[in-house]
């Protein structure tokens, strides 16, 4: 069994894993993909360092868990429409993208099973990723709590980030390295329940974010304010998430069903760059 190389240390926070003795730059065997689905499930979010890695691997690599998801208003990379860059320039004062919590597109009709990005250049400071845990903050509730959110649901927009007049809109491209097209159409919404259970281990977990939620179905905006800033009180505490510190040539995976994630500066001056892939849902 090749799968037997596989080694998953857990990383000691309430998720994330990292995971060696495999080469990602080689078509994997079933019981290798079986092993890292496994992994994926059980920690949320799988780092594999020393991972070289092109264009065609990482597609190869995506597509093990799942088809392509659509990624909407990012260009991708001539030649490959499934891939998309993160990047920043060395010089460049646009603000840290994606620095608030999210979970990626969640304001799509089938928001994403996961994500994949795979480091190119990373600088020599700065850059890590959060993770937060939406198994732990919902176990974390009170019975009362837990009660009060069966069957609410929370509607979603990519308005406040897309539109253009968003944070990525039209006032600010000409100052971003990264290819952003903001549209009207991100102003369109999709009620997803607060409490989700995920497809594949059953489990409850919280689904909200603030990058994407706007408010609370049935509820007026104060009541829908403050019952979701006690929720993200729960989700972004320091016992539920794990802070990821990149290398080179590393890839990450996170599960966007389960988790909350942002970025983070700190590395002004230095240029940093990733490529990206979408699983699609559920």
């Amino acid at each position: 069994m090749t799968a037997s190389r596989i080694k998953v240390t857990p990383s000691g926070a309430s998720l994330g894993a990292s995971v060696t003795g495999v080469d990602l730059s080689k078509p994997l065997e079933t019981d290798e993909i079986a092993a890292i689905r496994a992994a994926w499930l059980e920690h949320l979010v799988l780092a594999f360092p020393n991972q070289p890695m092109s264009h065609e691997d990482l597609e190869r690599f995506t597509q093990y868990f799942g088809p392509f998801g659509d990624d909407p208003f990012i260009a991708p990379i001539d030649g490959h429409p499934h891939i998309i860059e993160v990047k920043r320039a060395a010089n460049e004062k646009a603000s840290v993208f994606a620095a608030a919590w999210h979970s990626d597109w969640s304001f799509q009709d089938t928001p994403p099973a996961g994500t994949i990005l795979h480091s190119k250049i990373t600088p020599p400071v700065g850059g890590d990723t959060l993770f937060c845990n939406g198994y732990a903050a919902w176990e974390a509730l009170s019975d009362e709590m837990k009660a009060k959110l069966e069957g609410l649901e929370a509607i979603h927009s990519a308005a406040l980030a897309y539109a253009p007049d968003g944070v990525y809109g039209e006032n600010d491209a000409k100052d971003r390295s990264m290819t952003i097209r903001a549209a009207p159409e991100a102003r369109n919404t999709k009620a997803h329940p607060i409490v989700r259970v995920h497809p594949e281990t059953g489990r409850k977990a919280l689904f909200i974010n603030p990058g994407y939620v706007k408010t609370v179905k049935g509820l007026t905006d104060e009541e829908a304010f403050f019952l979701l800033v006690e929720l993200y009180g729960v989700t972004h505490d320091e016992r539920f998430v794990y802070r990821h510190e990149w290398e080179p040539d590393m890839l990450l995976m996170w599960d966007n069903r389960c988790t909350q994630h942002m970025a983070t500066g700190g590395y002004d001056g230095h240029a940093r760059l990733m490529h990206r892939t979408t699983v699609a849902g559920p």
